[in-house]
């Protein structure tokens, strides 16, 4: 059970009610972060962002999302991004791989396994490596490095929330929440 209760959208103030309809799903993550009330427009309008408009290829950013859910030991996000994650491409291999701490499985080729060294480094000690910087620059451009940091992020920030109030868990929407983003539904401040 929640440490908290969550926002009802019944009794939330007027901002926070508008908003709450416009996501795709009544999720307990939303209506937890829905306490932060100036927060929770900007806080979803970021998630949709990483979500539907970084350069960085899906595929990685949701592996590096389940990397930063186990290092997090974040449940929660770590169910609602699998199904994400095999509709962009990620193997039952990488996630299992992922799911044992194992990012140096030989089922990652040597960007992902990059890209997973770079997370992991900025998810455990903020700073990563210039070992670990100089190799994942090889693969990306800076944009992409930078919109990679962002994940990682925001991706902690939300498994903080999740885990610290113990939300309780909700069945997988999967990639529906990205084409409910794509589609003008999911929470975006345009």
């Amino acid at each position: 059970m929640a440490r908290l209760p969550y926002v009802d959208p019944e009794t939330a103030p007027l901002a926070v009610r508008e908003f709450l309809t416009l996501l795709p799903a009544d999720l307990n993550i939303f209506r937890m972060s829905a306490h932060a009330e100036t927060n929770f427009r900007p806080l979803i309008s970021l998630g949709v962002s990483v979500l539907t408009e970084q350069q960085l290829d899906g595929r990685l950013r949701e592996l590096v999302i389940l990397r930063v859910a186990r290092l997090s030991d974040a449940d929660y996000e770590w169910v609602q991004h699998v199904p994400i994650a095999e509709s962009v491409g990620a193997t039952s291999e990488e996630i299992e791989a992922l799911g044992m701490d194992d990012i140096d499985a030989a089922c990652f080729d040597q960007p992902t396994k990059a890209v997973l060294r770079f997370a992991t480094e900025v998810t455990r000690d903020v700073r990563a490596s210039k070992e670990s910087f100089d190799e994942v620059r090889r693969y990306l451009s800076p944009r992409e490095i930078v919109e990679l940091i962002i994940a990682v992020g925001f991706y902690m920030t939300m498994a903080r929330i999740m885990e610290s109030t113990d939300i309780d868990m909700d069945a997988p929407m999967g990639d529906e929440v990205i084409a409910a983003a794509r589609t003008g539904r999911g929470g975006s401040v345009d």
